[in-house]
């Protein structure tokens, strides 16, 4: 049995396990909801086997996947997890829409303590900025919900660099989700060093890649016809035959150490530093003990410069995202003097 070691993420007390449980594809994106039973022995496995730091958000259903970490944690479960979700995207006539009203934010933090069954949320992000209102503004609500002991600490997903220092100015920012991993390498330019020198943890999500380097263009032969991967531009024929090439190196890594792919890919985002924690996401006992034996893959400084020329940051054809979704490049706001004004 592998071994999770504890980890600080960030520099206002939060400690979680040092590789998490994304829970996303258990209830929504990824193809039709999983069975609820199924799933929360999934998550009792997980959290005996050290794995306790859980990530969801309002959004993944929407809301059935906090309602299912809900049941997940009933009775003595609750004390040995550390649950993450967030706020900031919903769902009005099929549209998505982004939102850091006051209003807003308070009314998600409601709903969501209660479909967790919580009294408290340990780490509580603002999933997507808003552009149309200052960071500022948002933060404030979010600083009045820690004092009110509503939540514990403060995270951001997909935010600038500017973004952070900002939002950081309010309340101490605990945690930046971000995507990261073999094939998602922009945030190392601005966005890790900002975080680094806040001392702000970092949570990589999607760090196999959505599931590409577990098994690579098989995957996409076998996701269901609701799968949102399919529409992703990476996984596209155009794109996918190019990003195969990436696989198949990758995996002549791993088949040389002893390990498989996902485990390479995952071992690199943890051989990171100290202060990264990846969420990899699954909804099967058997790829959350592959997930954990990556802890145990140790990476020369040689192995990871060979990885790194593998996959550079302009070596991926296809953006993480179609146009539709906001990201960390696009989620500057308003500077406070105008919203006062």
């Amino acid at each position: 049995m592998v071994m999770v070691k504890r980890m600080k993420l960030g520099s206002q007390g939060l400690e979680v396990s040092a590789q998490g449980l994304g829970c996303m594809g258990m209830s929504a994106f990824y193809g039709p909801p999983k069975p609820q039973p199924q799933m929360i022995e999934l998550i009792h496995r997980a959290i005996d086997a050290g794995v306790t730091f859980l990530d969801t958000s309002n959004s993944y259903g929407p809301f059935t996947n906090e309602t299912l970490l809900g049941k997940a944690l009933e009775g003595g479960m609750r004390g040995r997890a550390e649950v993450g979700t967030k706020f900031g995207i919903s769902f009005s006539n099929g549209e998505r829409e982004v939102c850091g009203e006051p209003g807003h934010v308070r009314a998600a933090c409601e709903g969501s303590l209660r479909r967790l069954q919580v009294d408290c949320i340990d780490l509580y992000y603002q999933h997507r900025v808003d552009t149309r209102l200052p960071i500022e503004v948002t933060m404030g609500e979010m600083k009045k919900l820690v004092e009110e002991g509503k939540i514990k600490y403060i995270g951001l997903s997909e935010a600038s660099a500017s973004t952070i220092r900002r939002a950081h100015a309010v309340h101490p920012i605990s945690a930046v989700q971000l995507e990261w991993s073999l094939w998602s390498r922009d945030v190392e330019e601005d966005i890790v060093p900002t975080c680094r020198e806040l001392g702000i943890g970092i949570v990589a999500y999607s760090p196999l890649g959505r599931g590409f380097f577990s098994s690579g263009p098989k995957l996409v032969e076998n996701l269901s016809q609701d799968d949102y991967r399919k529409d992703l531009p990476r996984f596209r024929p155009e794109n996918l035959n190019h990003n195969s090439n990436i696989f198949e190196r990758v995996n002549k890594i791993a088949a040389r150490k002893g390990c498989t792919p996902s485990q390479l890919a995952l071992a690199w985002v943890h051989h990171q530093g100290s202060d990264v924690c990846p969420i990899p996401g699954t909804t099967k006992i058997e790829n959350l003990n592959r997930n954990m034996g990556a802890l145990s893959v140790k990476l020369t400084t040689e192995e990871m410069a060979e990885l790194e020329a593998i996959a550079s940051v302009d070596a991926v054809k296809g953006d993480r995202y179609g146009a539709n979704l906001p990201t960390w490049k696009d989620s500057e706001t308003p500077p406070l003097s105008s919203w006062e004004a």
